[in-house]
């Protein structure tokens, strides 16, 4: 397996590259729409065409690229299939496993941040790898003060599906915005500040309703957006707009 991890850096996600040597089929997990021309180079440098983008979610803080890829590769796009969005190619779910060529990803149903999110799975007969989108992040998780976020339904989707995971599985994050890039179950059971395994569902409740987060500065644009796949809806602020402008690819 080919494996690669993006950072888009205005919003701090990571973006990550899947490919299958053997078929050549490849998947982008969470794109972002501002890097869509970092990817597209990417692709062509490792001769690569993209067959499918997954989103583990709706993202509040940035336009997801599934749209605009689908319009210059023909990729198709993938989300968890209790979204129902029409634009949708391909649903996701748990119990489902999905196929990327040979590389097989399991989607796992992780309410919280959003009411419909999900992580995936890939054994690469080496490591584990869990793409934990904002369920689980290093050292912190997603916040569940808006989208149907709900501190309860994190708490178990962690401690009941994540934290179960083997200690040494790999942990690749949506977002870090401390310069780090993986963690592992083990660590995050050991030293999340956030939830621990020790961690009552009364004091994580109480965290999260204490975060003091400020408003997304995209939410209301990219929300609606992502429910289209990454269509830029027509109040993107000037200042938001240039990734909506079309690709010349040269």
């Amino acid at each position: 397996m080919l494996f690669k991890q993006l950072f888009e850096p205005v919003s701090s996600t990571y973006t990550y590259l899947l490919a299958c040597p053997e078929t050549g089929q490849c998947a982008l997990i969470d794109p972002v729409i501002d890097t869509t021309k970092r990817d597209l180079e990417i692709l062509q440098a490792l001769d690569l065409k993209l067959t499918y983008t997954i989103d583990t979610h709706v993202h509040a803080d940035h336009l997801t690229g599934a749209l605009k890829l689908k319009q210059l590769t023909g990729s198709q796009i993938c989300y968890p299939a209790m979204d129902q969005f029409s634009c949708v190619d391909i649903g996701l779910r748990e119990g489902e496993s999905f196929s990327i060529g040979n590389i097989e990803l399991h989607p796992l149903f992780t309410p919280g941040h959003t009411d419909t999110h999900h992580c995936y799975i890939v054994n690469d007969q080496t490591h584990t790898l869990l793409f934990s989108g904002d369920a689980l992040l290093i050292d912190a998780c997603g916040r569940t003060d808006f989208q149907q976020g709900d501190a309860t339904s994190l708490y178990h989707s962690i401690r009941d599906k994540l934290f179960t995971l083997p200690d040494e599985t790999l942990v690749y994050p949506a977002h870090n915005y401390e310069g780090r890039f993986i963690s592992t179950i083990a660590q995050e059971k050991k030293r999340n500040p956030r939830i621990k395994e020790s961690t009552s569902l009364e004091d994580f409740t109480t965290i999260m309703n204490n975060l003091d987060l400020p408003y997304p500065q995209k939410i209301d644009f990219a929300v609606p957006g992502n429910h289209m796949c990454g269509q830029c809806p027509p109040d993107v602020p000037e200042e938001f707009r240039a990734p909506c402008n079309p690709y010349d690819q040269g």
